[in-house]
């Protein structure tokens, strides 16, 4: 019953994120903080052992590493770069694939609708007074936070940690 919980915080704290982002272009530091200390708990609930508790950290380092690398040239900004990796963690090796391509698609096609919105959006009377402050306004960042998320919910229930509690 705790591994469910866990598991549910977890999906609940990555659609924060998700929802934070959109709203604000923000993802608070305490969402991949939180991510990161229930995933000790979780490790155990989910009998990762040592060794696949070991793997899950080196893959979240991992994949804050080369995060950070995306990040310094501005690619991926840096709440992107905690969640990715906190995610990962939850994730562990080799899950995490999974989840980071899931992220990748769900994000190229964000960026894509993205591009589209933004063409289609001024041209429509009610909206052009609208746009600034939101996803739509012209060079507005891009809320990537919408596709870890959606990663991370696709990627979940293949994943071993889903199949170790049995759902």
């Amino acid at each position: 019953m705790i591994a469910q919980i866990l598991i549910l915080a977890f999906a609940g704290l990555m659609l924060a994120a998700a929802w934070s982002d959109a709203a604000r272009f923000l993802i608070p530091n305490w969402i991949p903080g939180v991510l990161v200390v229930l995933w000790i708990p979780a490790a155990f609930a989910l009998g990762y052992g040592w060794s696949g508790a070991g793997l899950a950290l080196l893959t979240g380092f991992a994949v804050l590493a080369l995060g950070m690398a995306l990040w310094a040239p501005g690619w991926l900004g840096g709440g992107d770069v905690k969640l990715l990796a906190a995610g990962a963690l939850w994730f562990g090796w080799p899950d995490a694939v999974a989840f980071l391509v899931w992220a990748m698609l769900a994000g190229g096609v964000l960026a894509v609708m993205l591009v589209l919105a933004r063409r289609i959006a001024p041209a429509i009377p009610q909206m052009a007074g609208r746009l600034t402050g939101t996803a739509l306004a012209p060079g507005a960042p891009a809320p990537y936070a919408l596709g870890i998320a959606a990663g991370a919910l696709i990627a979940l229930p293949r994943s071993q940690i889903f199949m170790a509690v049995g759902l």
